[in-house]
């Protein structure tokens, strides 16, 4: 079984095309789709309940809804979704993304191929309502710690990993890049990640992304070094990288 966790807060409006893009999936396995609804006001509610009608007359699929009664942020909740997952694979996608219908086809195709834990993809980006940017981020075949100090190359909603691994380190810190640390503290241990250079992301460009803010998610990405036990002088080196492949990645 494969587990998809789906954290959302006041996504109304996205929430439906993430789940479907995860109930459709063309992978011939039990797949649960888990949506951790963080405490939305927006009557995220009432558009889950219709989602959760659909998936019932899916085959192999099941949808699990949690709605926590306070905001626990980003990493806490998906952490719920990790806690509650079935499955013996773990994919996370945010509330505004989605994902084309092949996408954990491929993916546990060569997580199980290489015996990695875990696989990313490349991403298209997409204006909020949806259509395309005209830009797509693609990804290298593999990666390793080393390399992701220098630029952050896996998509959160792109991943697809075992889910004892995510359990052994979880999700921690929403006020940096709780993703970015996860993978490095799973690479420092593992070795590396493999990527397929394919946009299988559709990646929405929300007005409240934190990604949106470049000072200050420059300021989040060098407190991931910090948080790492990285020095100053290094720190400042990877923190040069970084940015130099940010703008040839966003340009």
């Amino acid at each position: 079984m494969i587990s998809v966790v789906i954290p959302t807060y006041n996504c109304r409006q996205y929430i439906e095309k993430a789940v479907r893009s995860a109930l459709l999936q063309t992978i011939q396995e039990e797949l649960e789709v888990i949506v951790i609804d963080d405490a939305s006001t927006d009557g995220t509610k009432e558009a889950i309940g219709q989602i959760a009608a659909e998936a019932a007359e899916i085959p192999h699929r099941s949808f699990v809804y949690y709605c926590s009664e306070v905001n626990l942020g980003v990493a806490e909740a998906r952490n719920t979704g990790i806690r509650m997952a079935k499955g013996e694979l773990l994919a996370f996608l945010d509330a505004d993304d989605w994902w084309d219908l092949d996408k954990l086809e491929k993916q546990a195709g060569l997580l199980r191929k290489t015996g990695a834990q875990l696989v990313y993809s490349g991403r298209e980006l997409m204006q909020c309502d949806g259509q395309p940017l005209g830009k797509v981020i693609g990804v290298p075949e593999t990666t390793t710690y080393r390399n992701l100090l220098r630029t952050n190359c896996i998509p959160c909603s792109s991943v697809l990993m075992r889910t004892a691994t995510a359990r052994e380190f979880y999700m921690c810190h929403d006020e940096l890049h709780e993703d970015y640390i996860l993978w490095l503290r799973i690479l420092q241990k593992y070795g590396q990640a493999y990527g397929i250079d394919e946009p299988l992301l559709k990646s929405r460009l929300s007005a409240g992304g934190k990604s949106r803010n470049k000072l200050k998610s420059a300021k989040m990405h060098y407190g991931v070094y910090k948080y790492m036990g990285i020095g100053p002088w290094k720190a400042a080196w990877l923190f040069l990288c970084y940015a130099v492949n940010g703008v040839k990645k966003y340009r």
